[in-house]
């Protein structure tokens, strides 16, 4: 992940990735699978921008029309783990540049979630 300061916002680079090799394993006691792959970044990139939000929120808008921005999006749950598990009552309005075609499969939502991790961290 690249970021960088722009005044008094965190701007963070989320990069598309292409699974090389993927290869689904022994199931898990928690139902999920065990996988082995190789996933390469590639260059192409969505930007997210984080603000601090006083009033302890989190918001999510972006310039993908189709794009969920409610709840269930994988920035906003992310973003709300990252306070429930810290305990910091600190909120963000966060906005998502899209590059990444959405369902392309090219990571892009997964790739935003770590971004999120990472922005709301530097924040």
């Amino acid at each position: 992940m690249l970021s960088e300061w722009h005044d008094d916002a965190v701007v963070v680079w989320a990069p598309a990735k292409v699974n090389l090799f993927l290869e689904v394993l022994a199931k898990r006691a928690d139902g999920y699978h065990e996988i082995a792959t190789l996933m390469v970044a590639v260059s192409l990139y969505d930007r997210l921008e984080f603000k601090e939000d006083a009033t302890g929120k989190i918001s999510l808008t972006s310039d993908e029309a189709e794009l969920d921005c409610g709840p269930d999006n994988l920035v906003c749950r992310a973003a709300r783990l990252l306070q429930e598990r810290t305990g910091c009552p600190r909120g963000a309005a966060v906005t998502l540049g899209k590059q990444i075609p959405l369902a392309a499969g090219l990571g892009g939502g997964s790739s935003d979630a770590a971004a999120t991790l990472a922005g709301l961290n530097e924040l």
